[in-house]
């Protein structure tokens, strides 16, 4: 059981938990309540499933890609280390993104068929970013879909699963979702930026170098309150998601370590810094909103 919670990564589920949490809150600002409590449920769920199924097809495809090597600074991955075998590490990925799909089935009776296509992105994203014959993942990408599904996609689709429609107030809470979980990757792709080179594995920071992606963590993280605090202007139903900047000393925490340090330990500590950052982001600005 322990090599499968390793599997799953839980530090980067705060990723797949917040933007549910931002987006339905915001459905109480907004409306008043949550007209389909099972809805949340469903979506929450599937969410993570997603991201559990994201991070063992991740642990499968840098396996066997050679990204995953004995020198890299990051946590245990169970493929690469022989703790699993491959195929069971890709079975265990298929059978969370079924999962996830049995409960996207249950969305699109509540909210349409536009959910279908939700899930089936989300999961096509998720396999696509290291498996595949192009992996995005590889060319730099990462740090786009990041924001575009944690942040876009999952903020705004948790409110359509409610209320059927977009608002403009979510689309901005959205955006400050989808940066504060960018800015977790960039701090992984910083960490492995040396064994991702040298496994042709080209992030942002493997391209740019470790002074561009510190320069990127900095603006991702101070654009990130720029629009927060621009929502909240443009539409006080939501003022009460200011509460989510109580994550911020943890994001400081992690700047710092980001700017001066590049090793491993450091690194790791940094990376679960910015997801605690992240979940208190979420639990405060969603507690605001109810609350408030």
């Amino acid at each position: 059981m322990r090599i499968w919670v390793t599997a799953a990564r839980p530090r980067t589920l705060p990723a797949a938990i917040a933007p549910v949490l931002v987006g339905t809150a915001a459905v109480v600002a907004t409306a008043g309540s949550v007209p389909r409590p099972l809805g949340f449920a469903a979506a929450l769920v599937a969410s993570i499933l997603i991201q559990i199924g994201t991070n063992l097809a991740n642990d499968y495809s840098d396996a066997r890609r050679g990204a995953d090597t004995p020198d890299r600074l990051g946590p245990v991955r169970v493929t690469a280390t022989g703790l699993a075998t491959p195929s069971k590490v890709l079975w265990a990925a298929w059978i969370a993104f079924g999962l996830a799909i049995l409960l996207g089935l249950y969305l699109a009776w509540l909210a349409g068929p536009v959910i279908l296509l939700v899930g089936a992105l989300s999961i096509t994203a998720g396999t696509l970013y290291t498996g595949g014959p192009k992996p995005y993942g590889y060319a730099g990408l990462g740090e786009v879909f990041v924001f575009l599904f944690f942040g876009l996609v999952a903020v705004n689709g948790s409110y359509y699963v409610q209320l059927e429609a977009v608002n403009p107030g979510a689309v901005g809470l959205s955006i400050t979702t989808g940066l504060l979980a960018t800015a977790i990757l960039v701090i992984n792709n910083v960490r492995d930026l040396e064994s991702d080179r040298r496994a042709g594995k080209m992030t942002l920071a493997a391209r740019f170098g470790r002074s561009w992606a510190r320069r990127l963590f900095k603006g991702v993280l101070v654009a990130s309150l720029i629009v927060l605090l621009g929502t909240v202007a443009l539409d006080r139903d939501l003022e009460g998601a200011l509460l989510g900047i109580i994550g911020i000393p943890f994001a400081i925490r992690a700047l710092r370590a980001v700017e001066t340090r590049t090793d491993g330990p450091s690194l790791n500590r940094a990376l679960a810094e910015m997801g605690i950052s992240l979940a208190l982001f979420g639990i405060g600005a969603s507690l605001g909103m109810v609350i408030f």
